[in-house]
């Protein structure tokens, strides 16, 4: 007869995955565990929660009114705009409809320009590919806009412009005579960050830039870079990027990404 051997005391835990403890640092998908060859009931549901929030991200409707209030209450003006993407099943089906302002805005924004004049920097804020992030867009711009004014920098009004694309800011830019545009919109959702912001620049925009010509500031949301955050890294790189007169490839960021959080958090202190 065969007895059951007693399990030894340092013998590891037939339950305990070693990469579970990973998890605290990322809410990427590891450690899911299986049962057999297939996932566990939780992990699965968990797959099936993350898919719907990315779906609903990208349908999502715009409250583009809404957000240029919450800009105007902070003492940011603003101006809507609109793009040849009629609705969103069609900005979905047909990017090159983003990348174009509707004939309307572009004869508007060319009989503004002319009393404006030229400044140094236009910034565009879209839905894009996530609207709810679009809503970190105020925290991100607030900060960004106060330096680079506070040194010199003249700022045209922000652009609310719902269903563009980053190409965009090439047409506005080009129109208006601007140096640098900035551009934020919501980046394409993944299973478990639904409400990612994307920050593009470019110098010198025009209709022959590619996106070669552009930096880009990724994955701004409280659980990822912070807006303020963000808004130091911004400021940074668009103030090397006026003086070498350079955007893209042409222009790195060697900025530790420690050093960058703590500057965010005292310019946030003094914004405030």
């Amino acid at each position: 007869m065969n007895s059951i051997q007693p399990t030894p005391e340092n013998a590891p835990d037939p339950g305990h995955d070693s990469w579970r403890a990973l998890t605290r640092f990322t809410n990427a998908r590891i450690a899911l565990g299986r049962t057999g060859g297939s996932l566990r009931t939780r992990a699965l549901l968990d797959f099936r929660v993350g898919h719907a929030r990315a779906r609903d991200a990208v349908w999502s409707p715009f409250d583009h009114a809404a957000l240029a209030r919450a800009l105007n209450e902070r003492g940011l003006t603003t101006e809507t705009l609109a793009t040849t993407a009629t609705d969103r099943p069609t900005y979905l089906a047909r990017p090159d409809l983003g990348r174009k302002l509707d004939p309307l805005s572009r004869e508007r924004l060319q009989a503004l320009a002319k009393s404006w004049g030229p400044r140094e920097l236009a910034i565009l804020v879209s839905d894009g590919l996530a609207a709810q992030a679009a809503l970190h867009a105020v925290d991100t711009l607030l900060p960004l806009s106060e330096e680079l004014q506070a040194e010199g920098w003249k700022l045209f009004p922000i652009f609310v412009v719902p269903l563009a694309r980053v190409k965009l800011q090439d047409e506005v830019g080009e129109l208006l005579g601007a140096r640098h545009t900035l551009m934020l919109l919501g980046e394409r959702p993944g299973l478990g960050v639904p409400d990612s912001l994307g920050a593009y620049f470019t110098y010198r925009p025009h209709a022959s830039r590619t996106d070669a010509d552009r930096n880009c500031v990724s994955n701004i949301r409280p659980a990822g870079l912070p807006p303020k955050a963000a808004a130091r890294k911004l400021i940074d790189l668009l103030k090397e990027s006026a003086r070498r007169q350079v955007s893209g490839i042409a222009l790195k960021d060697f900025q530790p990404e420690v050093e960058t959080r703590n500057r965010a958090t005292l310019g946030g202190r003094r914004a405030e």
